[in-house]
């Protein structure tokens, strides 16, 4: 497993972090605990939750597992804001956090949504208060655009507040609106960019077609606004692309497509969402076919 630093910081992670997203929704607490063993076992050392998962089900889970584990020293531990961002908000949410993930410090401690009604000196503000406290080692945002985190940047610089180490965003073979400005933006101020949905929540596997009803059960089915943005023209299209390199390739849809996401430049990390022990195996086969250069031409008609 290659192990990356995430910004500026000291932080150390796997190019392969595991999303936690689905615990406590997806899956339960026997199932996620055999699929954490699982990742940390072959290397993994990511582990991204939320707040909001679940209403703290995920962190939760993660909670009970670090505790029974004793493995908090081999873990970067990353979770979000949960609700607003104003200052008061930022400190509950921590604090709750701490309780439920069951440890003393968050090692990255994210801004969930970008919110334009609270005063960004009043986020940031209370961002540096978490960090001197030392209840977050490292501070990070998620889904913000260039400008967004731009500005932040020259903010925090000025006021010598501690900066985003780091930016969390989709990234897949349909969305990839972050290599226009976003990318460049993190590779010049060194800004650690930890990816998710390498899989278009499920989209790229090729279990969903064209005019057929969702299955059910997936994650489509459970999360239905995911439609919009993948069961489009143009990511059906993408689809029908990706069938015919991969039958090229003789690999299937989902190892090109993570393949693909774990090869593009100024990548940290990729986050994959897991319910079984194959997910995680699926990934670490795609990483594998990453490094060979001999599918650089295959991944290139994508």
């Amino acid at each position: 497993m290659e192990y990356r630093v995430v910004g500026q910081s000291d932080l150390r992670v796997s190019a392969i972090g595991l999303g936690c997203v689905t615990f406590g929704r997806e899956i339960d607490r026997q199932a996620a605990f055999a699929v954490i063993d699982h990742a940390v076992e072959r290397g993994i050392n990511l582990l991204d939750t939320a707040a909001a998962y679940g209403n703290g089900a995920s962190e939760s889970v993660l909670g009970d597992w670090l505790a029974s584990r004793n493995t908090r020293g081999r873990i970067v531990l990353a979770t979000k804001v949960h609700g607003s961002l104003q200052r008061e908000q930022i400190l509950r949410s921590i604090d709750e956090s701490l309780t439920r993930l069951r440890t003393d410090f968050i090692d990255l401690f994210q801004l969930h949504l970008w919110n334009a009604s609270t005063p960004l000196d009043e986020t940031l503000g209370a961002l540096e208060t978490v960090v001197r406290q030392g209840k977050a080692r490292y501070v990070g945002c998620s889904n913000w655009r260039a400008w967004q985190l731009a500005k932040v940047l020259l903010m925090s610089a000025k006021s010598g507040l501690s900066r985003l180490e780091s930016i969390q965003p989709p990234y897949n073979l349909i969305q990839r609106e972050i290599e226009q400005e976003l990318l460049p933006l993190c590779a010049d101020q060194r800004i650690g960019v930890i990816t998710y949905s390498p899989l278009a929540a499920g989209f790229l596997t090729g279990k969903y077609r064209r005019g057929q009803p969702v299955p059910p059960g997936t994650r489509f089915d459970i999360m239905p606004g995911h439609q919009p943005i993948y069961f489009t023209d143009r990511g059906f299209e993408m689809l029908d692309q990706l069938e015919r390199v991969a039958q090229q390739a003789r690999r299937s849809m989902a190892q090109l497509s993570l393949a693909w996401a774990l090869n593009r430049p100024h990548v940290t990390s990729v986050l994959i969402g897991a319910r079984e022990l194959a997910h995680i195996d699926q990934a670490l086969e795609a990483q594998d076919i990453a490094c060979k250069d001999t599918i650089d031409t295959t991944l290139a008609q994508l």
